[in-house]
């Protein structure tokens, strides 16, 4: 029987709104970000969910939080989902970045993404087979870095997605297969 993975992109921190590579750094939600994780809590609390996984770093942890205790279930911190490594250019505006080396992946010493994707997937696949194996969807918190290669892994063809902070997608798992069902996906404001 088909599973579902939620892929939630953490909420906003200072450095988001910034425009500057987050990577290892780890800053904490800023006020953004801390409305858009309890909407994305309440956005996915209607999913028959089992478990929240995330990356380790506070802005994934403290969005995960949101979720798992608004549905009333575990939250799992999994290193494998952990953002990319941007060395030296950690806090650095990404603009700058991409005029001086034209493009991130062209910096020197930025984790290259097929690291990033060789960690990641694996993960994705456990926590699929997870899924599958309780019938109850998993949420996973992690970061834009981490999502979009997985995208790209599972459906090449995929036009860009944008994913911005505290966004979703929706992702089909059936004995080992992937889809992407919903890319995307924000939670409404909360009043």
């Amino acid at each position: 029987m088909a599973q579902y993975v939620y892929l939630v992109r953490h909420g906003e921190t200072s450095l988001n709104a910034d425009g500057r590579l987050r990577g290892l750094a780890d800053p904490e939600l800023n006020e953004l970000g801390e409305s858009q994780a309890r909407a994305v809590a309440v956005a996915l609390a209607k999913v028959d969910a089992g478990i929240v996984v995330s990356s380790p770093l506070r802005r994934a942890v403290h969005t995960a939080a949101a979720i798992a205790d608004h549905a009333g279930i575990a939250h799992q911190i999994d290193d494998r989902f952990n953002d990319r490594d941007y060395g030296r250019w950690t806090g650095a505006v990404k603009s700058e970045v991409v005029a001086e080396w034209g493009s991130v992946d062209a910096a020197p010493g930025v984790e290259p993404m097929h690291t990033v994707l060789s960690r990641s997937a694996p993960a994705l696949d456990a926590w699929g087979a997870w899924s599958e194996s309780r019938h109850k969807a998993v949420v996973v918190v992690t970061h834009d870095a981490v999502i979009r290669p997985l995208l790209a892994r599972i459906a090449p063809s995929l036009p860009a997605v944008s994913v911005p902070t505290a966004s979703y997608q929706v992702l089909r798992y059936d004995t080992g297969i992937w889809s992407v069902e919903l890319t995307d996906q924000q939670a409404p404001p909360l009043e």
